[in-house]
């Protein structure tokens, strides 16, 4: 009879990479929506102050999807596992979503597409946030996540590369008005197809402990309750949807732009959530997840600030680098035209060169942290960031658009890993999910005021220039790195040959 081990077993360098590899079929696709949805957007008929809009179902969808998935995950136990029908099922619908965007008819159905798509790629990649955490011990959680920002990028760079590389070989990159380019439909089509098999790969290579073994091998200590009063907890939460209530009727009543209606729904939402929480007595799935958020870490409270600032930049970046890039740096609006999918094209090998350089970033991240510390560290690297979004708007020769990718690919590398690092080993296992869907939050905001703000901010500032979206989100980055100083540093570091710091949390 095998004995059960007193502690969570370590992994082998394979078994580590088995676990981690589905998420390069998750960041293909990821990739290949931020590559791409904008040029199929543009090229179906939406003029530019509408791509915003017309983005944000992915954020939205994350918002809901992800803590509830995680909550979902955390009391899941089937003969697949705990995680891994989350991976199946988001991998398959992913795919499928995959194989039918590029081939829409019109604007409104690639829109309901991108929804879809981002919806199933949430199903997938927020278990495996905690997927890593439930299968490692602590001194190995940084190898495992560094093992999966390994993944995101080779993913990110091959998919980003598609369009580009299609073309090269002699697929055609053109096509008619309202037409999507046959390089497209082959990447995405690609795309589908490496998702579904890196995940079915996951799934079939690795197995899960059962949550009475991981409650066992718990590491982190419980996360204490903080106090409520509930009367004070429900005029703050009317006091919160009267807000919200009154800026949707101002949109409305003044004729405001109808991106404003996000942020006036979005305020509104969160007051009526934590209303329904006070009048709802005992437990549920919404009940603990309202409360889990009003519990959350004090060092997560505190990242939320650097995450608004950090997605800001990066949601700006997603969205308008194709369009910036193609009027200034290719001069052309023209979807039709050569030069603007030659732009668009060029646009795949930047956000492949990013990802590229984060990969090499990901080998010099350890040793900053061991030399200055984390907090510092992510400091540098957002700056480095900052400065490369902000240099687009002076450089003009497309080459020389790799140099401003130099800095954009430190900064994705530090956002991809540090801001776990410095929430340290804070979550318990019955709660790692439902944590990891939370903690999107901060991911998803900052991209659902972008997505609210941004093309007003050009329409009525810029002329509706998207080169200075970039502006805008290379200064956001700097200040994400300056607010990082506000973030309690945890403890020891260890070296760098094994990570970049013991007992990551997400």
């Amino acid at each position: 009879m095998t004995q059960t081990p007193t502690a969570k077993p370590t992994l082998s360098f394979w078994q580590i990479w088995n676990m981690c590899f589905g998420f390069l079929g998750i960041q293909f696709g990821f990739a290949l929506q931020n590559a791409n949805a904008s040029r199929i957007f543009q090229t179906l008929g939406a003029p530019m102050d509408d791509i915003p809009m017309l983005w944000i179902a992915a954020p939205l969808t994350g918002l809901i999807v992800q803590p509830i998935v995680g909550y979902l995950s955390d009391r899941t136990w089937t003969g697949l596992g705990r995680r891994r029908p989350y991976f199946l099922v988001g991998a398959v619908l992913a795919s499928l979503a995959l194989f039918v965007m590029p081939n829409s008819p019109v604007l409104w159905m690639a829109a309901g597409l991108l929804w879809v798509l981002d919806a199933s790629i949430n199903i997938s990649m927020e278990p495996f946030r905690a997927f890593v955490g439930d299968q490692l011990p602590v001194k190995q959680r940084a190898s495992g996540y560094a093992m999966q920002s390994f993944f995101i990028g080779v993913g990110s760079v091959i998919a980003s590369l598609l369009p580009w590389l299609l073309a090269k070989f002699g697929v055609s990159n053109t096509a008619g008005p309202g037409e999507v380019p046959a390089t497209v439909h082959w990447a995405f089509y690609f795309g589908g197809a490496v998702l579904l098999g890196a995940i079915v790969w996951t799934i079939a290579t690795t197995r899960e402990y059962p949550p009475e073994r991981l409650h066992a091998w718990d590491e982190a200590p419980p996360i204490a309750p903080r106090a409520r009063d509930a009367t004070r907890m429900r005029v703050l939460a009317l006091a919160w949807l009267i807000a919200g209530l009154a800026f949707v009727v101002a949109v409305w009543t003044q004729g405001w732009a109808r991106e404003l209606y996000v942020l006036g729904g979005l305020v509104a939402g969160y007051g009526l959530a934590l209303l329904i929480r006070t009048l709802v007595q005992g437990a549920g799935g919404f009940s603990n997840i309202m409360d889990d958020l009003y519990d959350m870490p004090q060092t997560m409270r505190q990242l939320a600030v650097v995450q608004f600032f950090s997605w800001f930049a990066l949601f700006a970046m997603w969205i308008y680098t194709t369009g910036a890039v193609t009027q200034v740096h290719f001069g052309s609006t023209d979807t039709t035209s050569a030069a603007y999918n030659e732009g668009a094209n060029w646009v795949g090998v930047l956000f492949a060169a990013y990802n590229g350089f984060a990969a090499l970033a990901a080998i010099v991240i350890p040793w900053m942290v061991k030399r200055w510390g984390l907090r510092t560290s992510h400091l540098i690297n957002a700056v480095l960031g900052g400065l490369g979004l902000l240099s687009m708007a002076v450089i003009r020769e497309p080459q020389w658009l790799l140099l401003s990718m130099v800095g954009v690919g430190f900064a994705w590398a530090s956002i991809l890993s540090l801001p776990y690092a410095l929430l340290s080993d804070s979550l318990p296992a019955g709660k790692m999910g439902v944590y990891m869907g939370i903690f999107n939050f901060f991911i998803v905001i900052p991209q659902l005021v972008a997505a609210s703000l941004l093309g007003l901010m050009l329409k009525y500032f810029f002329g509706n220039q998207p080169i200075y979206a970039l502006v805008i989100g290379g200064a956001s980055l700097i200040v994400a790195g300056l607010c990082v100083l506000r973030v309690r540093e945890p403890g020891a570091v260890i070296p760098a040959k094994a990570g970049i710091q013991s007992g990551v949390a997400s």
